[in-house]
């Protein structure tokens, strides 16, 4: 019977651990957001000749895309005995969708297999609007496929955790995930593949 606990986890493309790696620290004046720059907060540091050129980043919403949850073995299931096999795929993207404003979008991907068959499968598209101002683009991309999805994963993580316990099952807690460590093996593979200049796809 499926019970309570840590069920091992696979995988692909896991890396070690260390979020927020110096070589994504983005230096942006403490992530002021657009939205409050335009209620008035600007400082004479942040304006010249009467512009601002400060460079500006925030998290304007975030929200679920779609969310889906599949129990195709019940009621049978929660008679199997043992732990199931997790499988976890993740894919992150973005997209500009309005003048320094950029969608970014976390896919979680769940699969729990046991021998007598499917156990559950989840499936989250959790995105976020973000905006952004001023950003050089060799910093943009970093903070749009590492930083971002760094801080919309502990919210998709809940999700996922509820949704599998809302199945019947003990709720899935899944591992944390370096975004940066990720997007750097991606750029690297990218640029050996003769494609630097093209911003890598991060996927798990």
């Amino acid at each position: 019977m499926l019970r309570g606990g840590t069920a091992p986890a696979t995988r692909r493309g896991r890396a070690a651990t260390g979020l927020g790696t110096a070589l994504f620290h983005i230096i942006l004046k403490g992530f002021q957001t657009i939205m409050a720059e335009e209620e008035g907060a600007s400082g004479a540091e942040q304006q010249q000749n009467g512009a601002n050129t400060a460079a500006e980043v925030g998290l304007i919403s975030q929200y679920v895309k779609d969310l889906s949850f599949e129990n195709p073995s019940a009621p049978a299931v929660y008679q199997w005995q043992g732990q199931p096999r997790i499988d976890v795929q993740f894919n992150i993207g973005s997209q500009k969708v309005g003048d320094d404003v950029y969608e970014v979008i976390l896919k979680i991907d769940v699969t729990a297999a046991a021998d007598e068959g499917t156990a559950f499968k989840v499936d989250l598209l959790y995105a976020g609007l973000f905006g952004a101002r001023n950003v050089p683009e060799e910093q943009l991309q970093p903070f749009l496929l590492a930083e971002a999805p760094r801080l919309l994963f502990p919210f998709a993580r809940r999700i996922v955790a509820e949704t599998v316990q809302d199945g019947s099952f003990p709720p899935l807690l899944l591992d944390p995930i370096d975004f940066g460590a990720l997007y750097m093996q991606r750029l690297a593979q990218a640029q050996a593949e003769g494609a630097g200049a093209q911003a890598p796809e991060v996927t798990g």
